[in-house]
């Protein structure tokens, strides 16, 4: 009998990591379709981002109201980190107006890669099996955007900022907040992301172009299903079958990504373009794995994960 329930427990374990790898995975292509229904790249974070927020405070208040509350350095780093990584998220949605989305969400899986390099950086040796990791990137990048097609410059320095600033981010937490409650980290991450993001808004002048209501669907599916719910689901999911079983899914998130792009906004890529999708997905697989066998690191698999 506890066998069966354990076997039971985890089956909705995995049946919750599915999930959230399937709802993060609409992120970048319902962005984009968004920003076709009339939406304002900044206008839509900030309404995502607050939304959001708000339900993860009110869902923490009923079930763990304790979550609610942190220390000043889990406020100011926690705050920090989602400031600087809500201005890294503006530059890959202001990118979805430049590159496809299906580019653009596989030169993001190279985030793996810029963690080891600032790991590397911070005092981490960086092995050969770095550098071979780094390569098969950088071929990946070369195949994906020279050769391979016409893809916009301007485009893929947008993403690379996104990129720095999601690195930037789980640097900060994993490091000044290892041991802090990852509920409670991300409320505080959503929040500063949002406040950044609402300021940038606000020193643009708050534009705003009326939404078709697809446009409003997609906001309310990228906010209430593919935020709130996935990061509930993958909290759910990482304390029954453990962060490392989890991490497992991280590259099926970014093809289901690809393959969502492909089916609703008919996306098409050349013979090179998905050879260097596919060396850059390789590339970020190896750098997962060797994120995964860092000492004291292991939290960075939950880390790494789509907040863009």
């Amino acid at each position: 009998m506890k066998q069966l329930v354990l076997d039971s427990s985890r089956w909705l374990g995995w049946l919750l990591a599915v999930a959230s790898t399937v709802v993060f995975s609409l992120v970048t292509p319902l962005g984009k379709m968004a920003l076709d229904g009339g939406f304002h790249p900044t206008a839509i974070l900030s309404l995502r981002f607050g939304l959001a927020a708000l339900l993860l405070a009110l869902a923490l208040a009923y079930s763990v109201p304790e979550a609610l509350r942190t220390d000043r350095r889990g406020f100011w780093v926690a705050g920090l980190a989602g400031i600087v990584n809500g201005l890294g998220a503006v530059g890959f949605f202001w990118s979805l107006q430049r590159l496809d989305a299906s580019v653009a969400t596989m030169l993001f899986a190279l985030s793996p890669l810029f963690v080891l390099a600032t790991l590397a950086f911070l005092g981490e040796k960086f092995t050969y099996r770095q550098w071979i990791r780094l390569g098969l990137g950088l071929l990946g990048i070369y195949l994906l955007i020279g050769p391979g097609g016409q893809v916009d410059f301007g485009g893929v320095l947008l993403v690379l900022g996104g990129i720095i600033g999601f690195t930037l981010e789980i640097t900060l937490v994993q490091r000044f907040l290892p041991t802090h409650d990852t509920r409670t980290v991300t409320l505080y991450v959503l929040a500063g992301m949002w406040l950044s993001i609402t300021g940038l808004w606000l020193v643009q002048g708050l534009p705003w172009t009326q939404p078709s209501w697809q446009g409003w669907a997609m906001l309310l599916v990228i906010s209430v299903v593919s935020t709130f719910f996935g990061w509930w689901a993958m909290f759910r999911a990482i304390q029954i079958i453990g962060s490392g079983q989890y991490a497992l899914l991280l590259p099926v998130e970014t093809l289901l990504a690809i393959l969502w792009s492909f089916l609703f906004l008919g996306e098409r890529l050349m013979l090179l373009q998905l050879a260097g999708g596919g060396l850059i997905l390789l590339s970020a697989m190896l750098a997962v794995q060797r994120l995964g066998r860092i000492p004291r690191r292991r939290r960075w698999r939950v880390w790494l994960r789509n907040t863009r």
